[in-house]
């Protein structure tokens, strides 16, 4: 079927080239806000955020980082897949797919139809057989009236931590508040280590940085310590976060693409061991409890960590690229 996927993929070309449509043509703001929305719908990963962004500034359209929780408000979580959930994207394809998501959606307002596609039609036009309500003989797509959440599981926080904006996933998570001390970790390997070695204990805020877009560089997946801190039965007895992303596959408390980065000299660069730190969760809030003064001051103390490369294609990415809230681009 992939196979077959993929023929057809290449097949559609040629239309496209012998009606003109470009990418400019499809890709409108219209359409990016019709993608954000099947994202929320799904239960998507936290890296659609950057991903979004990044080609969005490509086509000259005018997305932020904040039109992201004003979609997520509209559109209810209606897709029941892992990590949170119960099935896998084979049986979200068997139950009706991306097709059905879409329809669904179209059918209640919260998918722009007009919007042109590859296929030369609109939304509207490539749904029209596509029936408005889910199977009922299977429990992965829910009725959009009785969905799994009422909005979208990808929520952004701000605070004196990320005044540009962070990204957690909070799909299946019953912990929507922490406050605790600060663990302090400027790698992902020392993190992983201290769970590891049982040095991270309930109530703990794991701290990662110098982690982002220019401090990785690149903003690697932090998945090894999430993973660990699962393993040892702290998933959501512990908050974390991280200038770094996460996988799709990462599951509690977590909140990442903190900005500006720890490397640019964010607040998240400043933070101290034992520093007390605040995830709501409910009020969209990833706070320090330190005084603007307190701000102040550390950061005239501090410098930049050393570059990890001085020469070649990371050196080069590390003195190009942006901020993650903006797409983590490299022509800004």
């Amino acid at each position: 079927e992939k196979e077959l996927n993929a023929q057809k993929s290449a097949q559609a070309l040629f239309p496209m080239l012998e009606k003109n449509i470009t990418p400019k043509d499809i890709l409108t703001r219209e359409a990016f806000e019709n993608a954000i929305s099947v994202v929320m719908a799904v239960g998507g990963s936290t890296n659609a955020v950057l991903h979004l962004l990044a080609i969005s500034s490509y086509m000259n359209v005018n997305l932020t980082i904040d039109d992201f929780e004003i979609i997520r408000k509209r559109v209810p979580h209606f897709c029941d897949l892992k990590p949170s959930g119960q099935f896998v994207t084979v049986d979200l394809h068997h139950a009706g797919g991306i097709p059905q998501v879409m329809k669904m959606l179209l059918s209640k307002g919260l998918l722009h139809g007009d919007c042109l596609t590859v296929t030369g039609k609109t939304i509207s036009e490539n749904l029209k057989e596509v029936s408005s309500q889910a199977n009922d003989n299977q429990k992965i797509i829910l009725p959009i009236e009785n969905p799994l959440s009422p909005e979208g599981h990808l929520v952004i926080l701000k605070g004196n931590i990320s005044p540009e904006g962070s990204v957690a996933k909070v799909s299946g998570i019953k912990t929507r508040r922490i406050e605790g001390p600060a663990r302090v970790f400027n790698s992902e390997e020392e993190c992983l280590e201290a769970v590891i070695n049982d040095q991270i204990v309930e109530g703990d805020i794991v701290v990662i940085r110098y982690e982002g877009p220019k401090g990785g560089p690149g903003m690697r997946e932090m998945l090894a310590p999430t993973s660990a801190l699962v393993g040892k039965g702290l998933g959501e007895k512990v908050g974390l976060i991280t200038d770094g992303r996460f996988s799709g596959g990462t599951h509690g408390l977590v909140v990442g693409h903190v900005a500006p980065e720890a490397q640019v000299g964010g607040v998240i660069g400043l933070i101290e061991e034992g520093d007390q730190i605040v995830i709501d969760i409910e009020n969209r809030l990833l706070d320090a409890i330190l005084t603007d003064e307190e701000i102040k001051l550390r950061k005239e103390k501090w410098k930049p960590l050393a570059p990890k490369y001085q020469k070649g294609v990371l050196a080069k990415y590390e003195k190009l690229v942006s901020s993650a809230s903006i797409g983590a681009i490299t022509d800004e």
